[in-house]
């Protein structure tokens, strides 16, 4: 997830967040319109006598009371720009009805309604707020008119109106700009806070994913934070707690904690690898403190395997630059050799006997180069030349070249198929070079011991369709842990071998969109899969791309 991804703050966010003043402005209605009840209904009544109209003054006091209580009941539901206009709307008409009705309370009744008018402009935007204003201006004036047509109580002056007037848009201006920053205010905590989040879910992603385990412990050795990967190189025993139920690391990982203590000591590191849990991977831990001077020590626990890994990757790539550099060395000699084949071929003292082992120097000659070409396409990561092979001629082709270039003595190695035809579209080189590495391991592995080796290719179509080729022995098989890591790089069990046959075979499987898989069998022996693209599910799938 990236920040540029977090979602603006909308209005009604913003809004939101002015649900308390409006609650306050709803309550200081509810208190204008109780007084005016109050001066009405009270003792107090002779303060703002004389009236104009002494029932419909009373009649727009009870009316404003009741309309303020029902503001201030709904006043935390619906939209705050509703409840907002639909309040200033009621204030302005019963505040100038009763400016009128009660001449003597006029200049309070316009003093109170300038809060209203300033509360109004803090919480609708600008054209609004100035809107209210104005209306409110309008509305003074339009009173005043109609109070100087009586002459018996119209006793004030145009003065009043246009100072308050000037008040109304000056409260109603300052407002609204304050409202605006507290808007302003408002989206931009906000936005720094979605931002916030966002770093916050990124750094819990990029911890998550971190491989390195890391642990927080405290003086008292106990552990306060541990990663995912920490607790899965701690095994169960992350989860122990001590007597007091707390994690402890001199129970979790006890050697751990003894070099913990004595890198406290005299800051000594032990370097050698760890295992904290049996069928866990060895780490190596290191240490250093949370900050200057704190007693909070971070453990890094660094994954053995990874680091392996790791070495391997930078060994294949040392071996992919040595290969190019010894691929001119290697080709001269094959060259030579190739050479002096075809000129002994070409004379006429060489035995008729012996002319077949001239065939099959030149023949092994050019596979040579074959498997040069191949380990340096895989070094430069070039694409296959698939062609159009028909998978079961291609079989017994192989398995007579190789009965010819490779004597078996008791040992044999023949090839199967139920179908008579199954095309597939695959580089005939690498294909032959898979073969030759499978059937080599197998001849030389898939045996039980003082018997000969029985191994067959055979060739069919899977239950979806896929062209497949087996080659299978009658050997013991391989056991599980080891199967696990048949196609690493630079594994073997023989002291004699590379550890890269099954490797590179892999890796030409992959550059031809095929898979190659150990599949453990039942009855015993073992089999090594090449399940393959038929020309035309891959002229397909290409169509597509």
């Amino acid at each position: 997830m990236s920040i540029a991804s977090a979602r603006p703050p909308i209005a009604a966010d913003a809004d939101s967040a002015l649900r308390r003043e409006l609650y306050f402005f709803t309550l200081y209605r509810l208190f204008e319109a109780a007084l005016l009840v109050f001066f009405l209904f009270g003792p107090a009544t002779g303060l703002v006598e004389p009236l104009r109209n002494a029932l419909g003054a009373r009649s727009i006091a009870l009316s404003y009371l009741f309309i303020a209580a029902l503001l201030f009941v709904f006043g935390r539901r619906g939209e705050l720009r509703a409840q907002t206009l639909t309040g200033i709307a009621a204030d302005l008409f019963f505040g100038l009805l009763a400016m009128h009705a009660m001449p003597a309370a006029g200049t309070g009744i316009a003093l109170m309604l300038l809060f209203n008018v300033g509360a109004a402009s803090l919480l609708l935007p600008a054209r609004y707020g100035l809107g209210a204003a104005v209306v409110a201006v309008l509305g003074l004036f339009g009173e005043f008119i109609w109070s100087r047509f009586d002459t018996e109580t119209g006793t004030r002056t145009i003065a009043e109106p246009m100072m308050f007037a000037v008040g109304y848009m000056a409260i109603a201006t300052l407002t609204s700009i304050l409202g605006r920053q507290m808007r302003e205010s408002y989206d931009l905590a906000e936005r720094r806070g979605a931002e916030a989040a966002h770093l916050g879910e990124i750094n819990e992603l990029i911890i998550r994913r971190l491989r390195t385990g890391v642990l927080l412990v405290d003086r008292g050795d106990r552990i306060r934070l541990a990663t995912e990967a920490a607790m899965l190189l701690l095994g169960d025993a992350g989860e122990s707690t001590d007597l007091h139920g707390q994690r402890s690391l001199a129970v979790a990982a006890p050697e751990l904690a003894r070099r913990l203590e004595r890198w406290r000591q005299d800051g000594s590191h032990n370097d050698s690898p760890l295992q904290l849990a049996p069928d866990l991977p060895e780490v190596v831990p290191r240490f250093t403190r949370l900050l200057a001077g704190s007693e909070q020590v971070l453990v890094f626990l660094d994954d053995t395997s990874l680091l392996s890994r790791h070495a391997e990757s930078m060994t294949l790539a040392t071996l992919g630059r040595f290969s190019a550099s010894l691929a001119h060395e290697i080709r001269n000699p094959l060259a030579a050799i190739n050479y002096a084949v075809q000129l002994l071929e070409e004379s006429d003292d060489i035995p008729t006997a012996e002319r077949r082992l001239l065939e099959i120097i030149r023949q092994q000659g050019i596979r040579m180069n074959g498997i040069v070409e191949n380990v340096l396409g895989m070094a430069r990561r070039e694409p296959a030349k698939p062609e159009h092979v028909e998978l079961v001629a291609f079989a017994k082709l192989f398995v007579d070249e190789y009965l010819a270039s490779h004597p078996l003595d008791l040992d044999t190695l023949r090839s199967t198929s139920q179908i008579p035809r199954l095309p597939v579209l695959i580089d005939p080189r690498h294909l032959h070079q898979v073969l030759t590495v499978l059937v080599s391991n197998a001849l030389s592995y898939g045996r039980m011991p003082g018997e000969p080796a029985r191994v067959t290719v055979s060739v069919y179509p899977d239950d979806a369709g896929l062209p497949c080729i087996d080659v299978l022995d009658r050997g013991p098989g391989i056991p599980e842990s080891v199967a696990s890591r048949l196609f690493r790089p630079f594994f073997t069990t023989s002291s004699h071998g590379t550890g890269l046959g099954l490797y590179i075979a892999r890796e030409l499987c992959r550059a031809n969109q095929a898979t190659l898989d150990y599949v453990a069998m039942p009855g015993g022996g073992g089999c090594f899969r090449v399940r393959m693209i038929g020309s035309h599910t891959l002229l397909s799938s290409r169509a597509e791309t």
